[in-house]
């Protein structure tokens, strides 16, 4: 490989990295679903996503708001809300979340058949 090879490798395995760090893990994909299908409050989230506790689903929602994949408003209404909403930019992982799915499904497929 030559140099020119070597670091335009190292500078896609630096970006599937950045893309893990931003939306890898068990719980980031299926909040943002979550939320994209309409629960905005805390607990609307919560209870659409089984096994995710409260603690996890606060920190994982302040990492989606720091990425700018999510916006965090405040209701000024009596008593006061907050609602989660996905952004524009959320849309762009469309090109990811799609095969991610259509790849699942083959393989909880597989597994079955292998069983």
């Amino acid at each position: 490989m030559t140099n020119e090879e070597e670091n335009l490798f190292q500078e896609n395995i630096r970006a599937v990295q950045d893309t893990m760090y931003v939306i890898g893990g068990k719980w980031k994909l299926p909040i943002i679903l979550s939320i994209y299908k309409g629960n905005k409050r805390f607990n609307d989230i919560a209870n659409s996503i089984p096994k995710i506790t409260n603690r996890v689903l606060s920190k994982e929602l302040k990492h989606l708001e720091d990425n700018f994949l999510i916006k965090r408003t405040l209701v000024n209404e009596y008593p006061v809300k907050i609602e989660y909403s996905v952004v524009d930019y959320t849309f762009s992982l469309h090109d990811i979340i799609r095969p991610m799915e259509v790849w699942g499904k083959k393989h909880k497929e597989k597994i079955r058949k292998e069983l």
